[in-house]
């Protein structure tokens, strides 16, 4: 496995409620995929869901070590979940084919948010990810 890069961000989620708050969903159909609003609509309170969203489309973009725009835009990075529930990164259009270019196989993410703030951390890896879990089991008190 070769990281490529790492990416963070925290968005505070009473920014994101408040664009929501305007009149229209221009701002949410800028920034996300419907299969990412019906997700967040899904939820009590949407705007925490959406300001991960936002933060993990940041952190994507700053793992790729180009930020948002000709390489990877905001609907190009798209976070979803498995069954299971875990977020997972699906990229499209120039994301996906700048991705390919620099040999990243996968994106993986991390979200978290509280009342006030969501953060997002990612790492873009190239070659197969792979899980060490003796390691996990080992008994280190000998």
């Amino acid at each position: 496995m070769k990281i490529h890069g790492i990416g963070i961000d925290v968005v505070e989620v009473e920014r994101i409620a408040a664009t929501m708050e305007k009149p229209g969903e221009a701002f949410l159909t800028r920034v996300f995929t419907p299969a990412e609003r019906d997700y967040c609509r899904s939820h009590a309170r949407p705007a925490i869901h959406f300001a991960a969203r936002f933060a993990a489309k940041e952190a994507v973009s700053k793992a790729f070590g180009t930020g948002i725009g000709q390489h990877a835009g905001l609907l190009e990075i798209e976070i979803l979940n498995t069954p299971a529930g875990a977020p997972v990164v699906h990229l499209h259009g120039a994301a996906a084919a700048f991705a390919a270019a620099q040999g990243i196989s996968q994106v993986l993410i991390s979200l978290t948010h509280t009342q006030q703030y969501a953060a997002a951390n990612a790492i873009a890896v190239g070659g197969a990810v792979q899980y060490h879990s003796s390691s996990l089991n080992s008994d280190h008190s000998r």
